[in-house]
Formats: C-alpha cells, structure tokens, sequence
C-alpha cells in the first residue's frame, strides 16, 4: 500500500493534475477561432509513450508550417475532446468509439491509420501459470483465480475498453470486489511502471510494451508471443483511426489543417514511415502501416 501511495505521488499524479488543468483551461483556451499554424491533436497515450508521435509529426509541421498541439489522454477522452470541439483531428484505438463518433456527424468519415496488437505482460514468476495459453480470456480467468495482482487503466481508454470487453466475455464485472484488481484511471506508460513496481499483470499495446521494456525489467510478455504472428488470439488485433472534427458540428476547428493531417498521415510515404518505427531496435515494426487494406 506504502508503495502504490508513492508511486501516485510522482509520476501519475503530475499527469492527472496537467489533464485536469488542461479541461479546466479548455473552454478558455478554445472559445476563439481556430489559429491557422496550430492543429490540435487529442490523441492515446500510446501514440505518445511508444515515441511514434515524436518520431513522426516533425515532418507534417516543417511541411506545413504549422505547430501540432498534442494531448495524450485516453481514446474515450480524446474522443471527447472531439465532441466538445476541443480538438481539430484525434487519432484513437476503440472503432466501435470511432463509428459511433461518425454517426453521431462529429467527424465526416473515419480513415484507417495502422494496427499492432494487445498482449498480457506479467512478472516474470507468472504466479498465475498463464504462460503457454492462448485466449486472453483464459490468461484473464487464471489470473482472476489465482488472485494475482491486475493492474487495468480503468480511463475509458481503447486498452480500457478491450480489457473490460475480456471480462465481460467471461461474465466477470472486475472492481473493488474482485481480488486482486487496482483501476488505476492512466496512461499506458504509467499503467505499465505500476505493473512492474507492484509485480502485476496487464493488458498493454505491443508497441508501448516494447518501447518501454528497459524501464520494466520486471515484466515479461506471457501472452501474445514475441512479435505480432505470433499472437493467437485474433481479437487482440488493435486497429487505429484518424478523424478530422466535423465543421458542421464545430465551425470553430480548425478542418482544412485537419485535413491536410489525415491525407498525411495516410499517404504512402508517411505509411511506410509507421511501418518502419521501431524495426532497427526491436526487430520488428511497434505499429503496422493501414488495417484491412
């Protein structure tokens, strides 16, 4: 208890508090126009922790001679972000999140972006014996039945809704009732130290995983495999999209930049970009370019 108390002390908690003052700040901030050199991207975290944003957006803003504003939160919450019209574009994993955003006339169209996986990352004792199976619902159940730690990011994020969609399929409503469970409400990365201080399992994205791996040295991947072939179990595929905000929702956003951002960001040239990150150092590309093209 001592442990996790500190842990919220740092890192997670300056987190929370700059997405608190972000949404505080948000109607102030955004009441004007739209500035022409600005685009803002509400995004996952894992876009941002797996460093594919940094590595990436340099080039769209010398093109465009413009500045991408980002913010990092949950897909439930960029998506958000979006509805509200506090975000020009967002780039998110949930697709029925992602549809429902279309259908409500809050983007004109959804447009595929690149694909990793999810995977079960855990300590490396793997005192739940989940190692060796296949379905992340029986990793989930044997977990649950050895009452291991599980740490869930509990923020209405995609790894969020993926992870509760496994629970559901096993007629499981994890919570403070369930042994062993801490719903933490963060990012991946932060999802991810608490599992490795705490000796947790977790549900992360492949690519964050990898990114972060010399910081989680107590973690080891126990379900999925060691690259995306060998995952199988084909519902942890995890599909990302890009969305312009709809003017017709929002007159104020800023749609011709957005615009400009998802025919870049789906062009050729940046594709083939996603699909080489990560490939030099890890062996293996942290995002694969487009899904089900």
């Amino acid at each position: 208890m001592l442990a996790q108390t500190a842990f919220r002390l740092t890192r997670r908690i300056i987190r929370a508090l700059g997405l608190f003052l972000f949404v505080l700040a948000a109607p102030s901030l955004f009441a004007a126009p739209p500035r022409p050199g600005i685009l803002r991207l509400a995004t996952t975290t894992s876009t941002e922790d797996s460093g594919l944003l940094g590595w990436l957006l340099p080039e769209f803003e010398q093109a465009n001679r413009c500045r991408v504003e980002v913010v990092a939160v949950g897909t439930g919450q960029s998506l958000e972000l979006g509805r509200r019209g506090d975000a020009d574009a967002v780039l998110v994993h949930s697709r029925p999140g992602e549809d429902k955003f279309v259908a409500d006339g809050f983007a004109r169209e959804r447009f595929d972006v690149m694909y990793n996986d999810f995977i079960i990352v855990g300590p490396k004792g793997d005192p739940a014996k989940i190692r060796g199976l296949s379905l992340a619902r029986d990793a989930f159940r044997a977990i649950m039945e050895a009452k291991a730690p599980f740490a869930s990011r509990g923020d209405k994020s995609g790894t969020h809704v993926k992870e509760l969609g496994i629970w559901t399929a096993l007629g499981v409503t994890p919570g403070p009732q369930l042994a062993g469970y801490n719903s933490l409400g963060q990012g991946m990365g932060e999802t991810l130290l608490f599992a490795n201080e705490q000796q947790a399992y977790t549900l992360a994205d492949r690519g964050t995983f990898l990114a972060m791996r010399d910081k989680l040295p107590g973690l080891k991947i126990l379900l999925g495999g060691e690259n995306l072939a060998e995952n199988k179990d084909k519902a942890l595929l995890n599909p990302y999209g890009v969305l312009a905000v709809s003017p017709d929702k929002h007159p104020r956003t800023n749609y011709e930049l957005a615009m400009k951002f998802v025919s870049w960001l789906c062009s050729p040239a940046t594709q083939r970009r996603i699909g080489s990150y990560g490939l030099e150092r890890f062996g293996q590309p942290l995002f694969y370019p487009g899904y089900g093209r």
